[in-house]
């Protein structure tokens, strides 16, 4: 069944067109990320999906009695607690209960059970009370009145909103940009195990990879689907341009051929009817299409000069507010060569930490040591508050650097892709990812020997982000990274600090240690719980586990039926790959095809394997 139906949809922006005869189909079940560079429209779509921008052209439908998720983007702020706040997204339940409070008809009582049944009402407490402990709110937090939250926090909330409704399609625009890592690696796993359809706006090349089955491409105006995940979409992609180049060379050759023919030979009798033969096979020739390639983005960090290790130590250190300790019996050090990245939830203390290393916040107690000469680089997201609308980045790096010459200022601006016209913008006219641009040439102006980054890729798009990766691979400097990007922190930190119960440690292992060290602590604070449950009397518990284990076994068995369909699946698109004659007919879309779909089968046979792990312990419990 198809969901959404996106037919010859035409946008303007401002008489900007952004899309022109665009259409997309998202079927039941579907993942679709939908990229492209910012600016593209990507936004617009939602919002015109959502009815809340006008179409100057096409049409856009939903399947009959589809409901459709999103994230509002007014968070929620009352009286009422973030679980109530959660339980009213459904308006159909909320409606339920309050009529069965009033209704005196026996038989309409007995029709309002009977639904509230087949919605799963009883369940609908603890379901939204599991997906705000997924997004960081412990059963404390699910209980105070949303007012007490900040605004990032309360757009958890809308976010928990929307994934508690389980619609038959979700739309969700960066819905990790107010997540912190371990919110965002909870929400993957979410997404994999969703029934429903998804249509995604992320710049997650990790979330991309792991969470969607197909890449939807808005370039050029045009949407173009692409089988498989990112991965995958990068590499169709730049094999069909690799094609199209090839056949542009072919047909420019030929035309060139044809052309010095009809030159020399057009005046020459005997030659005359075969240059007018050459003229009209010329003029049949495929016109040569054009081959737009983006301009690629390039950031670069200003080098310092070495400093001898340590740059700084800390011993016996707590860090904190006033009279309120947020971190003690730190015991760290960093010198110039190293990358790490700080995990741990929000509100443990990761920004606190990074206040303390760039010098924004005294320690309470201990020996804080630094070299006289390190400079300190700190890029901060809520910094983008101080930037002054009316001005320019030209303005806001020659007040940042007073004795620099506006070549200088320019030179530095352009290091991060903002050229001449857009060091001319004021602030206000800027886009997110230009801003994040400016911040990143002002925290790294005067060549830091220490970089501190939080949450550096918020608004950036994914060319922006590779590029990022790309200068801090190049840059010869210290870099402490707090990102919710598990892409960025793989490629960019080779050491992992955990911020946690108070205090900061080395974490031994990589990020998919790290996920498996979170599984193992919910189901260790999930098992205190199980074990205060009162024991009913042996026959009827041994009954009980009798019922409770049909459902895992019926699963368990149609979880291997799947794995072994899809192993067979496997062998025949390896076998099918492998052969020599599939190249030799140049179908490059039917190679692009199987390629896709064995590595959807790879993502997908993990999934199962993981689940069937699990069945076979909680079967063994």
């Amino acid at each position: 069944m198809t969901v959404l139906a996106i037919r010859d949809v035409t946008l303007r922006m401002m008489g900007r067109p952004l899309l022109e005869g665009a259409s997309l189909q998202v079927d039941d079940g579907r993942k679709v990320g939908l990229v492209g560079r910012n600016g593209a429209g990507k936004s617009t779509l939602l919002r015109a999906i959502l009815g809340q921008q006008g179409l100057d052209g096409g049409e856009i439908r939903l399947a009959a009695r589809a409901r459709l998720g999103h994230v509002a983007q007014e968070a929620p702020a009352g009286d009422l607690s973030l679980l109530d706040i959660v339980l009213a997204a459904d308006e159909e339940r909320a409606a339920l209960l309050a009529e069965l409070e009033a209704a005196p008809d026996p038989a309409r009582i007995a029709a309002i059970h009977d639904r509230l049944r087949d919605i799963r009402a009883d369940s609908a407490p603890a379901r939204a009370a599991t997906v705000l402990s997924g997004l960081g709110f412990d059963a404390a937090a699910q209980a105070r009145p949303s007012r007490e939250f900040s605004g990032g926090w309360r757009m958890r909330v809308s976010l928990a909103r929307a994934l508690f409704l389980e619609p038959e399609l979700l739309l969700l625009d960066e819905p990790t940009n107010h997540l912190d890592l371990e919110a965002a690696m909870w929400l993957e796993g979410w997404m994999q195990r969703f029934a429903g359809a998804i249509l995604v706006v992320s710049h997650d090349r990790g979330m991309l990879d792991r969470c969607v089955d197909s890449i939807a491409h808005l370039d050029g105006r045009r949407i173009t689907l692409y089988p498989g995940n990112f991965e995958a979409f990068v590499r169709v992609r730049a094999e069909r341009q690799a094609q199209q180049a090839a056949q542009n060379a072919r047909i420019a050759a030929q035309r060139a051929h044809m052309q010095a023919f009809v030159d020399r030979f057009r005046a020459q009798a005997t030659k005359a009817r075969q240059a007018q033969s050459r003229l009209k096979a010329l003029e049949r020739l495929p016109p040569v299409e054009s081959l737009v390639e983006d301009a690629p983005t390039r950031f670069a960090f200003p080098e310092p000069e070495a400093l001898p290790p340590p740059m700084l130590t800390l011993r016996r250190g707590s860090a904190g507010y006033g009279e309120r300790v947020v971190l003690r019996g730190l015991e760290l050090r960093l010198d110039q060569e190293d990358r790490i990245a700080l995990l741990g939830a929000n509100g443990n203390g990761k920004s606190t930490l990074a206040k303390l290393l760039a010098g924004r916040l005294a320690p309470l107690a201990g020996e804080l040591h630094r070299d006289r000469r390190l400079r300190v680089g700190y890029f901060a997201q809520h910094q983008e508050d101080d930037l002054d609308p009316a001005g320019t980045p030209l303005t806001h790096m020659q007040a940042a650097l007073p004795r620099a010459t506006e070549t200088q200022c320019r030179a530095q601006l352009a290091r991060f892709g903002l050229d001449a016209d857009r060091a001319d913008t004021a602030v206000r006219g800027l886009s997110g990812g230009e801003k994040a641009r400016l911040l990143l040439a002002l925290t790294t102006r005067e060549a830091p020997h220490l970089l501190i980054l939080d949450e550096p890729t918020n608004h950036l798009d994914i060319d922006a982000r590779d590029a990022l990766v790309k200068a801090l691979a190049d840059y010869p400097g210290a870099v402490v990274l707090i990102s919710h990007d598990p892409h960025l922190v793989g490629l960019v930190a080779d050491r992992l600090w955990l911020v946690a119960d108070g205090t900061v440690q080395p974490f031994e292992g990589d990020l998919d240690d790290y996920r498996q060290h979170l599984a193992e602590r919910a189901r260790a604070s999930a098992r205190p719980a199980a074990e205060a449950a009162p024991r009913p009397d042996e026959r009827r518990q041994r009954a009980e586990s009798r019922a409770a284990q049909a459902p895992l076994r019926q699963r368990l068995k149609a979880v291997e039926a799947q794995m072994a369909r899809l192993s067979e699946e496997a062998k025949v698109i390896d076998g099918a790959l492998s052969d020599p004659r599939l190249y030799e007919r140049q179908k490059p879309d039917l190679i692009a095809r199987a390629t896709a779909r064995r590595a959807a089968i790879t993502r997908e046979v993990e999934v199962l394997e993981s689940e069937w792990l699990e069945l076979g312990e909680a079967l063994e419990g």
